[in-house]
């Protein structure tokens, strides 16, 4: 038997529910799915067929939230409720994993995936949250950490750790730790609209016709932005902006994080590298942050300017 696969079936799922299971070759890429009760996916003749197909080419995936009793097909009308929330990190993940479990908007994970070298699934266990503002937090999620935006239907699915990683040669064994065993609600998660705009500001990126009235941090952005091009110092910046804003759940927080993202932004304008970005945030930060976590943020806050510039030009 499968015994990582079997402990994270067990964790995800509660007796008796419906799941549903999917193997996928990469050719051919007809995939197989199985809809099945719990206790048949734990059997141990099912753990075999599911270790042999896996070990003859197959991906093994499971859907994150259970179905509807009864259900034979794994659509978003067959979802029964809201167990997981989660976000695929594909690109550089380590640095963003870091940043992950370094943020205070959103509380430790359940269960963390690793789907190959540098890539991860990320998984909350959570109650309360209803399909529309579980597709509301998991894009706020994928656009805060640098997620697959793709990745936000109730009926996604998830590799099953213990199993092989059969998209690359040699083939990766999918593992999974958990940091906690926690079950969260809709308030441990912070990731409102106005945070998130403070990590990537998106509506500064595109062209658009302008809105009627601007969003706090739409004013806050613009303001940073200002005083940092007319020379005002970081440090009394973060003091300032996190006076003004007592209504975010972290105001110095937020501050940090706008006035490093839109440091970084000028940087680059400006001529700088991507690694003299990431020195000049890691000397901004050095006595306040452990140093790898201080360079997994640098990076990561130096890549979501990166990409914020980019996003203007091909617009």
């Amino acid at each position: 038997m499968n015994l990582v696969a079997h402990q994270f079936l067990t964790r995800c799922f509660a007796p008796e529910e419906t799941i549903a299971l999917l193997l996928r070759r990469e050719s051919p890429t007809v995939p197989t799915q199985r809809v099945v009760t719990l206790e048949t996916a734990l059997a141990p003749r099912y753990q075999a067929w599911l270790s042999y197909e896996n070990g003859t080419g197959a991906n093994v995936y499971v859907a994150a939230n259970p179905l509807r009793p009864g259900s034979r097909k794994r659509t978003k009308e067959s979802i029964a409720s809201v167990r997981h929330l989660y976000i695929d990190i594909d690109t550089d993940g380590d640095a963003r994993l870091a940043a992950l479990r370094a943020s205070e908007l959103v509380p430790p994970p359940t269960s963390i995936l690793s789907t190959s070298p540098g890539k991860y699934q990320v998984l909350w266990r959570v109650e309360g949250f209803d399909f529309a503002r579980q597709e509301q937090t998991l894009k706020l999620l994928a656009i805060a950490f640098g997620g697959d935006p793709a990745c936000t239907d109730c009926n996604r699915v998830l590799r099953v750790p213990g199993f092989l990683n059969r998209k690359y040669a040699p083939a990766h064994r999918v593992t999974v730790e958990y940091p906690d065993d926690s079950i969260w609600t809709p308030d441990d998660f912070e990731l409102d609209a106005g945070a998130v705009d403070a990590m990537h500001f998106a509506s500064f990126s595109t062209p658009r016709k302008p809105p009627l009235k601007h969003s706090h941090s739409e004013s806050d952005w613009a303001w940073v932005l200002d005083e940092l091009a007319h020379g005002k110092d970081a440090v009394g910046l973060t003091r300032e902006l996190a006076s003004r804003r007592p209504d975010k759940p972290n105001p110095l927080y937020y501050a940090q994080r706008t006035i490093d993202v839109a440091s970084a932004r000028l940087w680059f304008i400006e001529g700088s590298s991507f690694e003299d970005v990431i020195a000049l945030l890691e000397a901004r930060r050095s006595h306040e942050l452990p140093a790898a976590l201080c360079s997994a943020r640098a990076r990561e806050i130096a890549t979501t300017a990166q990409r914020m510039i980019a996003r203007r030009k091909f617009a």
